[in-house]
């Protein structure tokens, strides 16, 4: 164990014991009776035990869920009665919010002041919106064009959903499959990252105490070979991925046996385009920022910056010096402003593409390379003499890298931005709202901040363009992924 003298007496009694996977509203072992270690980051040593779930406990937890969905209480539960469950849900996540935000920072590594700013209270408030969202699921009366009839549209839940979750956002992104998939009034078998199941797992226990149903909620740790088994499950209606592109491909590939759907929230490389007309003090913090919330481990961190030639120098000295001066420790160090990287395979990941960055002529202007000599930590890092072919440019680092390039022509950079498969996110910064608006036009994106970055909220549709996904998480139009449309005609 490890780190754990940090932590209140609630979560090291958590930890202190194997946790067990969620079947039918059961705690139980996985049906090999195997387990395996989630480790601390910061220091590569234990934290806890967990259930080892594969085919077997995937196939027994998507049976509790058609169950729950076709013959349990699930499907005869009122929306109102969905919702006050997750609320309630949202009240008990509040009441443990400093629990949560200490499994958060063990198991993922990131400051414990950013899990209890950030990702619990995002949490709370996302299951609260989803939450109003199951009162008003609504159909339609249409007036067709046959003479004595009655016609109208139904929306109903698409039944038994598989979810598989990262490890960058553990408790949030749990917290934006659940909440619409519950509030349309859908079954889930959930499978978090192996990385960082210990949320999820906390999670599960607090659904229990809101009254949820056994059997609406499953929770399955384990492997790639588990998520595998939940995408090509035949009594899996519906998968959700968040995750890397190249797995979001397998699962597309995998779902295609009982063509079940899919939505996909996937990777990115997003462009940070900064004209001279901008405020330079808040594009320099705004742009680091971007690059460096999350040690860099997220989906929409800013990972190419283009700036206008004329204020290049000054931007790329000045985000230099805003990485030199962030504190890199482990997740309980008050001052920590940013965590190792999740794991050794990703640390090893983040340094060839340093490497390979390097060999390449890129130099640079801050850090480049480890920090310290135990658990995962790479510096913030600025890199100059770099161009649009080098794969650091080109592919998702998912690490704390930020490569820079100067840019002549404003009507060129469409071009440069775009040259990309991925769409997920950019970044602007103009006091210029004619070009502000056309440059957010042009970019194609799912979201474009402009003067601001990594903004979200609970109403506010989240995905991406090419290949950063299918479909949207977040505000109204997530619903659409749980639900079917059924046209009911009558004649008179």
């Amino acid at each position: 164990m490890t780190a754990t003298s940090e932590v209140s007496k609630t979560t090291r009694d958590f930890v202190g014991t194997t946790r067990r996977l969620l079947i039918d509203g059961q705690w139980v072992e996985a049906a090999s009776g195997k387990t395996f270690v989630t480790t601390d980051p910061a220091t590569e040593q234990e934290i806890t035990y967990v259930a080892h779930g594969e085919a077997e406990d995937i196939d027994r937890a998507v049976a509790a869920a058609r169950r729950a969905f076709e013959e349990g209480p699930w499907r005869t539960i009122t929306p109102s009665g969905r919702g006050k469950i997750i609320w309630r849900l949202a009240d008990l996540l509040e009441k443990h919010a400093d629990e949560f935000a200490e499994l958060e920072a063990l198991d993922n590594g990131k400051p414990l002041s950013v899990a209890r700013t950030a990702d619990v209270p995002l949490a709370v408030d996302h299951f609260r919106y989803m939450a109003g969202w199951a009162t008003k699921i609504e159909g339609n009366t249409i007036p067709i064009s046959v003479p004595s009839t009655f016609a109208c549209t139904l929306l109903e839940p698409v039944g038994v959903v598989g979810q598989i979750i990262p490890w960058n956002f553990p408790l949030l992104m749990a917290a934006w499959k659940l909440g619409p998939a519950l509030a349309t009034g859908c079954t889930v078998v959930l499978k978090p990252a192996e990385q960082t199941p210990l949320s999820a797992l906390r999670l599960g226990e607090l659904f229990q105490d809101a009254g949820l149903p056994d059997g609406v909620l499953n929770i399955v740790t384990g492997f790639g070979d588990a998520g595998a088994r939940l995408a090509a499950h035949p009594g899996v209606d519906k998968v959700a991925f968040t995750g890397s592109t190249e797995v979001g491909k397998l699962v597309v590939q995998a779902a295609a046996g009982n063509l079940k759907k899919v939505s996909l929230e996937l990777g990115g490389k997003a462009p940070l385009i900064i004209y001279r007309d901008a405020d330079i003090e808040n594009a320099i913090a705004n742009a680091a920022t971007a690059a460096f919330f999350n040690h860099g481990q997220c989906c929409t961190a800013g990972s190419r910056l283009y700036v206008e030639h004329d204020i290049y120098d000054d931007v790329v000295t000045g985000i230099a010096e805003q990485a030199g001066k962030i504190k890199v420790a482990p997740a309980f160090d008050p001052g920590s402003q940013m965590g190792p990287l999740i794991s050794g395979e990703q640390f090893e990941r983040v340094n060839s593409y340093l490497a390979a960055g390097f060999a390449g002529g890129a130099t640079a202007l801050a850090g480049g390379g480890r920090r310290g000599d135990k658990g995962y930590f790479i510096e913030p890092t600025v890199l100059t003499n770099v161009n649009q072919d080098m794969t650091i440019v080109r592919e998702e680092i998912f690490g704390p890298v930020l490569p820079a390039m100067p840019f002549d022509d404003p009507r060129e950079i469409a071009a440069a931005a775009n040259d990309t498969n991925y769409g997920l996110a950019a970044g602007v910064w103009t006091k210029d709202i004619s070009k502000a608006l056309k440059t957010a036009e042009f970019v194609r994106a799912g979201t474009v901040w402009v003067n601001t970055y990594h903004v979200y909220d609970a109403a506010l549709p989240f995905g991406g363009y090419k290949e950063s996904g299918w479909g949207r998480e977040m505000g109204h139009q997530v619903l659409s992924n749980y639900l079917e449309s059924k046209s009911v005609v009558v004649g008179l």
